[in-house]
């Protein structure tokens, strides 16, 4: 529809949730506006409107908790494995949501990272190191932020390395959702027909209102650990100063692993699918500001408890699925994390235990199919899309890491016209 306006005639009015560009703000609304491009315009061209950083539609907050499937495991894990302090665990979550919510004004999401998690948990590393771990992993993002190496690197990656990364990501969410739904089929069945009713209502808060019915199922069936008795109280985090011994242990044993795949996941994905769900607007969202919030955020949280953490595509595609479209979701939950870890302490680990496995399953197969969906594969033709599959199916059967390390050549001669298929 034009949004031009013929001789005589009033301005039409702005698309629903936008308003034209240069339009005063309210006194108390101190963040800047997302300037918006309507369909007529040209990518250089200045946008005619814009939109508030953060939004009032009730979908905001169902958005806000589409991404605890991918948080409460390995929180949950952390504090139980090995010995981190909720509090400063909580807290640099919660604080780093915030900032990425104000700073993107996007549902940016904030993820514990995988693969270091995942040594964390095996390998029982000692709160120290992890913080060595934390320390180590965002001076790299830092400095590849800094000196534009991840710039220059996504403008060079063929688009079928990120459509195929996405799309194995998108199906291992998806799969992994499946698997925790089934750990109470019952309950992961019936909070997934909860969320397909919910999905199509734009003023009900789906992800909201199935994981409150995933928690009274689980409370009334008695398969999840009965609701704590809180006491509250004001809890700060412990100070950690890791040794030069236990920084090189984070980094060789969970720095090392992490690095591609939060090049891959967190940075290059996250700021392709951020372009694809968001096309018209004029955000910070790219490779080099993703890898600069994740350093400094990771810098500031290691020596108070923080977990390492970072950006990710999953998160993303969960926030988007279940209604987030503004800075108004990560606030939502990142508020929810600071009082949980200032207020809860040590509790906290109860009171996010009550929330099943299966309801939290049910969340990651939507957004999981939802990420995967995006990816858009059928926009390729022979040798890239075999690329793309190929890089889809390394993703799920070893990691993005390595399917990046295999595709990268193959999509390179497809790119060029020298892989015939």
């Amino acid at each position: 529809m034009s949004t031009e306006a013929t001789a005589g005639e009033a301005p039409p009015d702005p698309p629903r949730g936008v308003h034209p560009a240069g339009q005063a703000r309210p006194w108390w609304n101190l963040f800047p506006d997302i300037p918006v491009r309507c369909r007529e315009q040209a990518p250089g061209e200045a946008p005619r409107y814009a939109r508030r950083r953060f939004g009032g539609d009730t979908r905001e907050l169902s958005g806000a908790f589409g991404d605890l499937g991918t948080f409460i495991p390995h929180i949950v894990g952390a504090i139980t494995v090995v010995g981190m302090a909720p509090t400063g665990m909580f807290l640099s979550f919660g604080l780093f949501y915030l900032f990425s919510g104000a700073f993107y004004g996007l549902p940016i999401p904030v993820q514990p990272m995988k693969a270091a998690s995942a040594v964390v948990l095996t390998q029982h590393l000692p709160p120290a190191a992890i913080a060595g771990a934390g320390l180590t992993v965002g001076a790299l993002l830092l400095i590849l932020g800094v000196t534009g190496i991840i710039a220059r690197l996504a403008r060079l990656l063929p688009a079928t390395v990120a459509a195929g990364l996405q799309l194995g990501l998108g199906l291992a969410l998806a799969l992994l959702g499946i698997k925790l739904a089934m750990a109470t089929p019952w309950l992961g069945g019936l909070v997934c027909l909860l969320l397909l009713a919910l999905l199509g209502a734009r003023r009900w808060p789906g992800a909201l209102l199935a994981l409150a019915a995933g928690i009274a199922l689980g409370q009334i069936a008695g398969v999840s650990p009965p609701l704590p008795a809180l006491t509250f109280g004001l809890h700060l985090p412990a100070l950690i100063i890791p040794t030069w011994g236990e920084v090189w242990q984070g980094f060789v044993a969970a720095t090392i692993p992490q690095l591609p795949l939060t090049l891959t996941n967190a940075v290059i994905v996250t700021a392709a699918l951020t372009r694809q769900l968001f096309p018209r607007e004029v955000h910070r969202v790219n490779e080099t500001t993703l890898c600069l919030t994740s350093g400094i955020a990771n810098l500031l949280a290691a020596p108070f408890g923080g977990y390492p953490m970072c950006h990710g595509a999953g998160g993303l595609a969960a926030h988007h699925r279940f209604g987030a479209r503004t800075a108004t979701a990560p606030a939502v939950i990142g508020i929810v994390m600071v009082l949980i870890g200032v207020f809860c302490g040590d509790q906290a680990l109860a009171l996010v235990r009550v929330v099943p496995e299966a309801a939290l399953g049910a969340l990651l197969l939507f957004s999981g199919i939802d990420l995967a969906q995006a990816a858009k594969p059928q926009r390729f033709e022979r040798a890239e899309l075999f690329v793309v599959l190929l890089m889809a199916a390394l993703s799920i059967a070893l990691n993005p890491a390595a399917a990046f390390a295999l595709g990268l050549p193959l999509a390179v001669l497809a790119q060029k016209g020298r892989l015939n298929l």
